[in-house]
């Protein structure tokens, strides 16, 4: 069914459609919060957060642009909230991130998963204004109009926040990669593949 009309279904109040938009969304917006938030647990509450501000304000959507980038909009600012929140009430330990961002078992060697933690680590150490941008267009795929609109912001701002978030994850995997091909060379040599 056209996204169109299941949003035209959703305004009259058709919960098969709203199941279906669900559906349709749920995975990739539990994936993109937990990209931005580095909690999966609270990627899960604010993806349900974002669907229930869906159905409740369904009859606000124009559909000037898609319909993808008004719920992923609805999602990042919730996500912006959420964060500003977590600064202000605690900061995780390092570890604890890295351990969230990259499951045991998940990778086929303890290198990927290292260099896994690594860019999960340089990730979530970005401002939320760079990383929301980032993970829109290099995780997500949107274009940097999607985005702009998604986030109400001019396009150079978002050029501009895509670079600069770029630039820094670039710096922080450069100083993480010594260490990384290190502990590398280290496995190696204790599996006696040098």
């Amino acid at each position: 069914m056209e996204e169109q009309e299941l949003v035209q279904r959703l305004k009259r109040g058709d919960e098969m459609a709203f199941a279906e938009i669900v559906k349709r969304y749920k995975d990739k917006m539990v994936n993109f919060l937990w990209q931005l938030t580095g909690d999966y647990q609270k990627a899960v509450e604010l993806s349900q957060e974002t669907f229930m501000r869906v159905y409740f304000k369904a009859h606000k959507y124009r559909p000037i642009a898609p319909f993808s980038s008004w719920i992923y909009a609805i999602a990042s600012n919730l996500a912006k909230t959420e964060l500003k929140k977590m600064r202000k009430i605690q900061t995780l330990p390092l570890d604890v991130i890295q351990n969230k961002i990259a499951e045991p078992g998940s990778y086929n060697s303890e290198a990927e998963s290292d260099i896994a933690k690594a860019i999960g680590k340089a990730l979530n150490s970005l401002p939320s204004r760079y990383r929301i941008p980032v993970v829109l267009k290099d995780l997500e795929g949107f274009s940097q109009e999607e985005i702009a609109q998604m986030l109400k912001k001019p396009l150079g701002t978002i050029k501009a926040r895509i670079s600069r978030g770029r630039g820094y994850l670039k710096k922080e995997l450069e100083k993480s990669s010594l260490k990384i091909h290190l502990l590398v060379r280290k496995k190696e040599k204790e599996y006696g593949r040098i």
